[in-house]
């Protein structure tokens, strides 16, 4: 199984063969940092929402609840689905959700096992930048060379009140949706010191499930090591046109599963490369987008 730092996964009931999710759509107040809590939109409390991880073949249905002010929807990024089911009801026949309402998306899962997301499709410029987003991940049922699985999904986050290079004291903050200055990055919903570090043992082999749908690209960066990549947006690369790299630049929209073998013990950071990124409202010290890989001893 996957695990996603900081960001619990979607439980599900089981019926007639079918796999049943409940996402609700909600104002949620996420802390980020240490008594630091943003005013923004999740699903089921969180931002971003829970992972859901199913399997090829699999039959789900996901009942959205809409208990925002305004209409929604979700989209399914990546996931070959029916029209009906995509979630962008500007174009498709896909429907709102008006707040107190609910819909049920149903669908098979035919991509291959690889990593996704999910999204609002409704008024995006203010919703996904509200929070609204998580991931989507189909796992592979018959794997057995991956020790380590997780999946990191980055953010960023324009807080209202704060000057560039002030200290970001404990409180609750506004968000800007429609801002492009942005001062804090998350990743799992989190700025360090407060993102969750990542246990590895020497020997193990590690994915990394990278994903990003707002409006920055992320060029991620591992110290200490170099992965394969995997896979692009979900899909396998052939053996022969797998590269090693150290970093690979996440562009909004995209999704990136990378491996590596983890045989350089320590302590390893793990971060975006874009300067400020890395920090908290451009102050001095590691911030932001910005976690690491620790060995057990």
């Amino acid at each position: 199984m996957v695990t996603t730092p900081d960001i619990p996964p979607l439980n599900y009931t089981i019926r007639n063969g079918i796999k049943f999710f409940v996402l609700v759509a909600q104002p949620v107040n996420q802390e980020i940092l240490p008594g630091v809590f943003i005013k923004g939109w999740g699903y089921n409390g969180c931002i971003p929402g829970p992972t859901i991880q199913v399997y090829p073949g699999d039959y789900i249905s996901i009942r959205v609840i809409n208990n925002l002010p305004e209409a929604t929807s979700i989209h399914w990024h990546g996931l070959n689905v029916l029209n009906v089911m995509d979630g962008v009801p500007d174009v498709e026949p896909s429907p709102r959700i008006e707040p107190g309402h609910y819909f049920d998306y149903h669908f098979r899962i035919t991509n291959p096992p690889g990593t996704h997301m999910y999204h609002s499709h409704v008024n995006v410029t203010k919703q996904d930048m509200l929070g609204l987003l998580g991931g989507f991940v189909i796992l592979d049922p018959n794997e057995r060379n991956v020790n380590k699985d997780y999946l990191l999904l980055m953010q960023e986050w324009s807080l209202v009140g704060l000057e560039k290079g002030e200290k970001v004291e404990p409180g609750q903050y506004n968000l800007n949706p429609f801002a492009m200055d942005f001062n804090m990055f998350t990743i799992n919903g989190k700025s360090f010191p407060a993102t969750t570090p990542m246990p590895v043992e020497y020997g193990d082999i590690v994915r990394l499930r990278l994903g990003a749908i707002q409006v920055n690209h992320h060029p991620m960066h591992i110290h200490g090591h170099q992965f394969l990549v995997e896979k692009a947006d979900g899909n396998p690369i052939e053996d022969n046109d797998r590269i090693l790299k150290n970093t690979i630049l996440v562009a909004t929209g995209e999704t990136w599963d990378v491996l590596f073998n983890a045989i350089n013990p320590g302590i390893w950071p793990f971060h975006c490369h874009i300067s400020h990124h890395m920090s908290n409202n451009f102050t001095n010290g590691a911030g932001g987008m910005f976690t690491a890989f620790v060995y057990k001893l």
